[in-house]
């Protein structure tokens, strides 16, 4: 199984977490988004992930070197494409065509997801679809009695159906989805001035491709900071709801509440830890009260009261605060420590 990761997106919605990391880089719990989303495709895919697409902006060597580092922590071949200009969906998707034969699954990294049935590969296609209560701000799917696809359909002002495309697909023979990709770039046919992967999937359809609608248990936005710290609450729910794991030596004179999580080399002193909050590797909390959060790696606080907040990496807080977001290398003081 091949799978491509569409990620070159500047995830304007997070920053300043962002200026520095690109989205699906982002942790939640120890694992980058795009870690957690992999993860999850494995635990669905029928056979064994081969290959790995990751398509990417113009990323630094360093965010590279982290994107190979993954991959190679999960024992997988990747390539890396660039999409030097962000031009739609399908646009995007067509940075890996060498890759978009047979088998192959195509997954946004904006999303976390938990599906409970594994893909059945005998299907001609399939796409991850979750009931909304509001389907007027997604693009959504109409569907027959047995669950196949009959039609797409974008932000629909009347009422079609409730069943949101969460950016998951699969193809049996992606060569197929390839050749409408190219035909819709060669004829230079745009949807709000961008090429859409779903006028490719409408293409097909109306060739007589048959698209499975499969449901998911959850579907984790991360594309802005309310949607972040939910995304991270319902991960840690999931995940990490257990005392036990908590204990800790670096642990000093402090109160755990679950769900958290804690990270490596992370020192506690003097502190009420969560719940909600996730901790990342190597910083320090003394003094203080963190829930509802998102502490990232190597950054201090001390004498503070943090809640609904993101904190970048290499940052130090040491203020009375209650909701902030900022980025890495950020530097706060009401006072000295």
């Amino acid at each position: 199984m091949k799978i491509i990761i569409p990620m070159a997106g500047m995830g304007k919605r997070l920053r300043p977490l962002t200026l520095t990391t690109p989205k699906p880089l982002l942790k939640i719990a120890g694992k980058t988004i795009v870690e957690h989303l992999l993860n999850n495709l494995q635990s669905i895919s029928p056979s064994k992930i081969d290959e790995v697409g990751f398509i990417i902006g113009n990323f630094s060597p360093e965010i590279k070197q982290l994107i190979t580092n993954i991959a190679e922590q999960l024992n997988v071949k990747h390539r890396l494409f660039v999409q030097n200009v962000p031009l739609g969906t399908a646009h995007a998707v067509s940075m890996a065509k060498e890759m978009l034969e047979g088998n192959v699954i195509i997954a946004f990294a904006d999303t976390i997801f938990v599906a409970r049935e594994t893909i059945d590969s005998s299907q001609e296609a399939i796409i991850f679809t979750k009931r909304v209560e509001n389907p007027e701000q997604y693009g959504v799917v109409d569907l027959d009695e047995n669950n196949y696809i009959t039609g797409f359909v974008e932000k629909p002002k009347t009422f079609v159906s409730d069943q949101a495309i969460i950016g998951i697909y699969y193809f049996k023979q992606a060569e197929k989805l390839r050749d409408k990709i190219n035909y819709l770039i060669e004829h230079n046919i745009k949807g709000n001035g961008e090429y859409q992967l779903t006028d490719a999937l409408d293409m097909l359809l109306k060739d007589q491709m048959k698209f499975k609608s499969y449901p998911t248990d959850e579907w984790l936005d991360c594309g802005n900071p309310q949607a972040l710290l939910y995304t991270a609450k319902r991960v840690l729910e999931l995940y990490y709801n257990n005392t036990e794991i908590y204990k800790n030596e670096n642990l000093d004179n402090s109160i755990i509440n679950p769900p958290v999580f804690i990270g490596k080399n992370v020192k506690i002193k003097n502190s009420v830890i969560g719940p909600y909050a996730c901790i990342e590797d190597n910083s320090v909390i003394e003094d203080s009260t963190v829930k509802n959060s998102i502490i990232y790696d190597d950054t201090t606080i001390a004498d503070s009261f943090i809640n609904e907040s993101l904190i970048g990496s290499s940052s130090e807080i040491i203020s009375n605060v209650n909701k902030l977001i900022v980025g890495d290398y950020t530097n706060i003081r009401s006072h000295e420590k």
